[in-house]
């Protein structure tokens, strides 16, 4: 007989997948391993790298754009000589060690500024005369490596013949002057104490150094550049590789590197080539107690197997053999019914043997109620009410026996301590790496507020004409701004570009800096601005504060990096302004422990503050948490604001919690497999049999014209063909018995009538 379903798949399932969720249990606790140095600390280390080098490869970016743009903004006129157009576009540069303005056709020298600038070399001059865009280059200058900056000065056309006697090195094509910007690298800013960090060349050499706090010495590790170096370079067309190494030992302690190159993550930027490399190292406690969870895998992986067959073989006596004879034994009488063959009517007069409980008893009793009823030695029997409990309750109780196993290693064992489940050393890295994403966050404002100024300054003295023309301009290059406008002394805006402002404040700040110039609303509007000063002998500029908001999607941007977790920049009262996922303006933070971490950052009144990290369980688990202030100087040091971070300890590598995460997914995984098999085992057999069992008690009680319709294919099904057949040869036998018996009356009257 085909089985699409019936009473052995579901019981055979059961103890296959508990079984193979022990095996699962022990593969997968036995799978962790904790070294001398977890590899959540090696994750860190290698995401410190990667961080520093964003912010070098952002700052070398930051001041190229600027050459490159204070060159073709500057305003050359007719009069204008290589020197003063020189000196005025570095006088303004602090960090420029030294220019140069060459002619890019000929490499003539038009003017100097401060040290003598290296060589620029042919291929810069073909690309600054096909007009291609120029990459920084690092060179060599008085044994020390710097960095070399180019923009192309854009001459009116009236210039060529106005110093062509002067110039006889130009040409009547000539069109540009190019601007050469000699500088030192970015400054390497560490963070996180006793941590060094080094910007490396191709070689490996250390062009920068950097340390915060006091080093300990397995971190003077001689030989991690060159292997960094050499990592590097393997590292072939990934132009932004990072990875972690693991240094020398000294002591307890063992030094822990991170690398990373300096190189565009979206395509060709400006420090593709460079070959730029950031070391990060730390000494770090080694792990003298290893992480071992072989026993208790063996041990939950054991107890399982036994519940397994313990179901199985309880299945087995109670449910599958019972209901196997109870088939056979009404397959036997419904052939006793139909058919005429001696074989089969010598099954009526043979007992149908009792078996199980609850329903499949109570369906062996009235089976044999039938069989009797069959041969005529009984009639329509009535059942009591049935008591006790049925196969229901058998399926709620392998459940109960099922979650006996599997709800201690959901809720009870190898839960992770909040305060052990991360390691210091984890945590230490969590608050660094807060500190440099409050860095980026800083340079960013900071960078918006810088050039928000060099448009200010540049304001007074034009017509409205061409102050919106500056605006527009301004717009289009600097993408971080929404809206650019003006606010006379009374708040009103007098010209505006861009979208329509969020701003609901009305004040007229003083100075210049960084603020919100809304407290509600769907989108925070954070603000740079800064004053436009009067021209002497002439009226006042339309506006007095020049204002860019921000766009706030340019600040989620910067937020997320791998590994950090989640990130929120807070105001001065707790809320949020921005952040790495969803979220609403001014909401506060979505835990309460962020917030008193947040509070504990902030130090005393009137200061900014210090960085500072915890470990905190909220309902997902463990997670590292760091806050830090946004700065400790320049525009947006008074404001208040902190960078704030949490990362689930799930996501970390450690071997505690990934024993406690790992233990309840065995958990999870054998209750839902032991309750879908049950629940299958009730669906196909259980909730049948008890369908079956009333419409049996009935055919039993006397009722022929209910009509018993098989629904599987199983087990089930045929017990209720045969039930139906058994149905209809008792309605069948009925209905003779009825016809002769109305026959006999019929032929009463006659017989009397003859007799007389």
């Amino acid at each position: 007989m085909p089985m699409l379903g019936g009473v052995r798949p579901p019981i055979a399932s059961l103890v296959a997948l508990l079984l193979l969720v022990a095996a699962l249990t022990v593969i997968g606790l036995n799978g962790i391993h904790a070294g001398q140095v977890p590899q959540a600390v090696l994750n860190d280390e290698q995401q410190i790298a990667a961080d520093t080098a964003l912010s070098v490869r952002t700052a070398i970016d930051v001041e190229a754009s600027t050459v490159r743009r204070t060159a073709t903004t500057y305003p050359a006129t007719s009069t204008t000589t290589p020197t003063t157009a020189l000196k005025a576009l570095t006088s303004a540069r602090k960090t420029i060690l030294g220019s140069a303005l060459l002619d890019p056709h000929t490499g003539h020298l038009l003017a100097t500024g401060g040290k003598p600038v290296p060589p620029t070399g042919a291929d810069v001059l073909r690309a600054a005369t096909r007009h291609q865009s120029i990459r920084p280059r690092l060179v060599t200058s008085g044994g020390t490596r710097q960095l070399l900056y180019f923009g192309r000065v854009t001459l009116p056309a009236q210039q060529e013949d106005a110093n062509q006697d002067q110039y006889q090195a130009s040409s009547r094509s000539q069109r540009q002057w190019l601007l050469v910007v000699c500088e030192t690298l970015p400054a390497l800013t560490t963070y996180g104490d006793g941590r060094t960090a080094a910007v490396l060349d191709a070689n490996g050499t250390a062009l920068a150094t950097t340390a915060r706090g006091t080093a300990s010495p397995a971190a003077a590790d001689r030989g991690l550049p060159t292997a960094a170096a050499r990592a590097a370079n393997g590292s072939g067309s990934d132009t932004d590789a990072a990875g972690s190494l693991l240094g020398a030992t000294t002591g307890s302690l063992r030094t822990v590197a991170g690398w990373a190159q300096v190189a565009s993550t979206t395509g060709p930027g400006d420090t593709d080539g460079l070959g730029l490399v950031v070391l990060t190292s730390r000494a770090v406690p080694v792990t003298t107690t290893p992480a071992d969870y072989s026993r208790f895998a063996l041990e939950a992986a054991g107890a399982l197997a036994a519940v397994s067959l313990l179901l199985g073989l309880a299945l087995y006596f109670l449910v599958q053999r019972p209901l196997l004879r109870l088939y056979l034994s009404a397959g036997r009488l419904s052939r006793g019914a139909t058919e005429d063959e001696p074989t089969a009517l010598e099954g009526l007069y043979r007992p149908v043997p009792v078996h199980g409980f609850g329903e499949l008893a109570l369906i062996g009793r009235a089976l044999e109620s039938l069989r009797r009823q069959l041969l005529g030695e009984s009639g329509p029997e009535t059942f009591p009410a049935r008591r006790g409990p049925g196969y229901r309750a058998l399926a709620v109780v392998g459940v109960l026996v099922v979650a006996c196993w599997a709800v201690p290693m959901i809720f009870l064992v190898n839960r992770a301590d909040t305060a052990t489940a991360v390691p210091t050393a984890v945590l230490a890295a969590q608050q660094a790496r807060t500190e440099l994403a409050a860095n980026r966050v800083r340079q960013s404002l900071d960078q918006s507020y810088t050039d928000l100024s060099e448009v200010a300054a540049g304001l007074p003295g034009l017509s409205r004409a061409a102050q919106t023309k500056l605006l527009r301009h301004t717009l289009a290059d600097h993408k971080q701004y929404r809206s650019l406008y003006l606010l006379n002394r009374s708040g009103g805006i007098t010209l505006r570009t861009g979208d329509t402002p969020l701003r609901t404040l009305v004040h007229v700040p003083d100075g210049g800096g960084i603020t919100t110039v809304n407290t509600s609303g769907r989108i925070p509007a954070i603000a740079a601005y800064a004053q436009v000063r009067a021209v002497k002998g002439k009226a006042l500029a339309a506006g007095v504060v020049l204002f860019g908001e921000i766009d706030v999607k340019a600040l989620n941007s910067i937020l997320p990096r791998p590994k950090l977790g989640s990130v929120w920049v807070t105001d001065d009262n707790n809320k949020v302004l921005a952040a790495s996922v969803g979220y609403r303006a001014f909401q506060s933070l979505p835990d309460s422990g962020l917030t008193r971490l947040v509070r504990a950052a902030q130090g005393a009144p009137g200061t900014a503050g210090t960085a500072t990290s915890a470990a905190l369980r909220t309902s997902s688990g463990p997670s590292a948490d760091a806050a830090a202030p946004l700065a400790q100087s320049g525009p947006t040091a008074r404001l208040g604001w902190h960078v704030v971070t949490t990362e689930p300890a799930a996501a970390l590598q450690v071997p505690a919690v990934q024993a406690e995460q790992r233990t309840m997914l065995a958990g999870i995984l054998g209750l839902t497999l032991g309750t879908a098999c049950l629940g299958w085992l009730h669906v196909v057999v259980i909730r049948p049999l008890r369908a079956v069992a009333v419409l049996v008690e009935r055919l039993a009680g006397g009722d022929r014209r209910t009509v018993l319709h098989p629904v599987n294919h199983d087990e089930v099904g045929s017990v209720t063909r045969s039930l139906e057949l058994i149905r209809q040869a008792l309605a069948e036998r009925d209905r003779t018995a009825r016809s002769g018996h109305a026959a006999a009356l019929s032929r009463s009257p006659r017989e009397t009538t003859l007799q007389r």
